[in-house]
């Protein structure tokens, strides 16, 4: 379970107290960015002194070097400070930045033995397969890594294998005293794109459903995650497909005040690009009727039996498969825009709904072409 491993190891590191000076968090994976702040919580932070131990610096607005020197500053107190500094890739803009990276190595070099620093480049997304890692986050991690992380421990915060996923899920819920099912965990990774804090989040909405029962069924995950969850979604693609816009606004604001709220907005992402996928496979293989519905999509990429003519339905809004595509695309502009750190995701979400219940433009010929429409 190597995703688990780096958090594990942070964890055990702040349980010894044995701390390096700094630590870069790389990867968008709030889970583990969430057990490690916990963590920090718990064994550093007394409660009572919260106000004076932890400390919250974005580099966007706050220069490096002011942060640096509250970090080389004792409280009179508190007996630890944390401070959590956001806004890393500021460190690597246009320009020289050898100064900056100079002075975190200084402090690094002679550091608060009572301080440590935590950089949060949340804006690199970590794929589980580190291989397929998007370019631009390729060459963002490198440059960490290369400068950063000669003095700075790295700790990633990167997606997890659906396998691991599933074993965390049995070995959390025997923690609980409760048993889950095998396929029951299988359905509530697959459901939620193996997004970690949706799945702890939902995973907990679980155990308190099943009570008493100490035992979660598929037939529990379907009640209370994909219906949930995906009646939420196919409601707001039914609006999107017929282009209402008003509907489809109040839909996402549904969704997003829901108690995952902004954070589980890559899921959402996650479930409207493979929910455009499914309509794109209806479309291309002319799909009418149920049957011939669980033909075309295979094991893996299917619907909730509720949603099967829902899907249908809504994907023959669509005249050709350009205009899926198209859908498709902007979904995916849309998940570049959340994991690069953006003021609003709301904003980004809301967004992504008026371009997609807009007339779309023609594309040119060959583009026509080269989509075969």
């Amino acid at each position: 379970m190597r995703a688990f491993a780096q958090a594990e190891r942070f964890v055990s590191e702040v349980e010894s107290r044995k701390l390096r000076p700094a630590y870069v968090f790389v990867g968008d994976e709030v889970f583990f960015r969430k057990k490690c702040r916990d963590a920090i919580l718990q064994h550093l932070v007394p409660p009572d002194l919260r106000e004076f131990s932890l400390f919250e610096f974005d580099l966007s607005e706050t220069d490096l070097a002011e942060v640096l020197d509250r970090a080389r500053t004792p409280s009179l107190m508190a007996p630890f400070q944390i401070f959590f500094v956001r806004g890393v890739k500021t460190l690597f803009g246009r320009g020289s930045n050898e100064d900056k990276l100079n002075a975190i190595e200084q402090y690094c070099g002679d550091p608060n033995p009572d301080a440590v620093l935590i950089f949060v480049a949340d804006h690199i997304s970590i794929p589980v397969d580190a291989r397929r890692m998007d370019l631009t986050d390729k060459e963002r991690y490198e440059r960490i890594r290369e400068t950063l992380g000669r003095y700075c421990a790295i700790v990633e915060l990167g997606r997890v294998e659906e396998s691991d996923a599933v074993r965390w899920i049995q070995e959390y819920c025997v923690t609980r005293e409760v048993k889950i099912d095998l396929d029951a965990a299988r359905e509530l990774v697959d459901s939620l794109g193996g997004d970690m804090m949706m799945i702890s989040n939902e995973l907990e909405k679980l155990i308190l459903y099943v009570g008493d029962k100490k035992r979660v069924t598929v037939g529990d995950v379907e009640t209370m995650v994909l219906a949930a969850k995906q009646r939420s979604l196919y409601e707001l693609t039914d609006a999107i497909s017929a282009r209402d816009r008003t509907r489809a606004l109040e839909m996402l604001d549904a969704i997003l005040s829901s108690g995952d709220g902004d954070d589980a907005s890559i899921g959402h992402l996650y479930m409207l690009a493979k929910t455009f996928r499914q309509m794109l496979v209806i479309l291309e293989r002319n799909v009418r009727d149920q049957r011939m519905l669980w033909a075309a999509l295979w094991q893996g990429f299917r619907v909730p039996p509720f949603a099967a003519d829902d899907i249908i339905r809504q994907a023959r809004r669509y005249k050709s498969k350009r205009e899926l595509t198209r859908a498709i695309r902007l979904v995916a502009k849309s998940d570049l825009a959340l994991r690069s750190n953006p003021p609003s995701k709301r904003m980004v979400l809301e967004k992504l709904v008026l371009d997609l219940t807009a007339e779309p433009k023609p594309e040119p010929e060959w583009m026509q072409e080269e989509l075969g429409v």
